[in-house]
């Protein structure tokens, strides 16, 4: 229902990778991680947008040249409002000097008119219990799971547990189409108690209310755009 008790129609749409869409009637739209079709293995986006946010610096999360219009790129930590939806970025890898700005990570905390969706980006380790205060309250959490040079399964659901979002959606793990080596869905899954999940579309939430109390798991199943 929103911080001001009105009805939403919010939209969360999976393109592959850890690239979302993020809509709502009456604000802006956000595109999460855009990346570059050739790099991943999954099809060209061709997506419009009023904020691209990039978590770090690579090929398969930073091509924001593939959104169309003139977005407002969000490429690192603060605090932004654009289109009445508010962005917080905050740091997590790369705090030290000797590692290079593609080894950097930002996660993004999205606010919806009170709907608060976390998007992890390449976070490589679980958050400190300071981090996670700061990124308080989550009904939704885009959490990556495939390993590489990110959150593996067991280390995804820690955070999980320790964020406790009413819905998780995975992301950044190996399907048919990747060419990057990830651990696959099912691995994440049997870590999680559960056995396969039937795929939705999009994610459409209606109001908070219809939330589930104890979080649950939602598998999306990638678009092309």
């Amino acid at each position: 229902m929103g911080g001001k008790g009105f009805e939403i129609s919010m939209e969360i749409t999976w393109y592959g990778h850890s690239c979302f869409r993020i809509s709502e009637r009456g604000f802006a739209t956000v595109v999460t991680d855009p990346y570059d079709g050739s790099t991943t293995g999954h099809g060209a986006l061709h997506l419009n947008a009023d904020i691209v946010t990039v978590s770090h610096n690579k090929p398969g999360h930073n091509h924001v040249r593939s959104i169309l219009g003139d977005p407002f790129i969000i490429s690192g930590p603060g605090e932004y409002e654009i289109g009445g939806v508010f962005v917080t970025g905050l740091q997590t890898n790369g705090h030290h000097n000797n590692v290079t700005i593609a080894e950097r990570n930002t996660m993004y905390v999205y606010d919806f008119d009170g709907i608060n969706i976390v998007h992890l980006g390449g976070i490589d380790r679980v958050p400190s219990q300071s981090e996670i205060e700061e990124i308080g309250t989550i009904h939704v959490a885009l959490v990556p799971i495939g390993g590489n040079s990110t959150l593996n399964a067991a280390k995804a659901a820690e955070i999980i547990t320790l964020i406790e979002p009413n819905i998780v959606i995975p992301m950044h793990y190996m399907t048919e189409n990747s060419l990057i080596n990830l651990d696959p869905l099912n691995k994440f899954l049997k870590e999680m108690g559960l056995s396969n999940i039937e795929p939705l579309g999009s994610l459409k939430l209606t109001n908070l209310r219809s939330l589930p109390e104890e979080t649950q798991v939602i598998v999306l199943e990638a678009q092309d755009s």
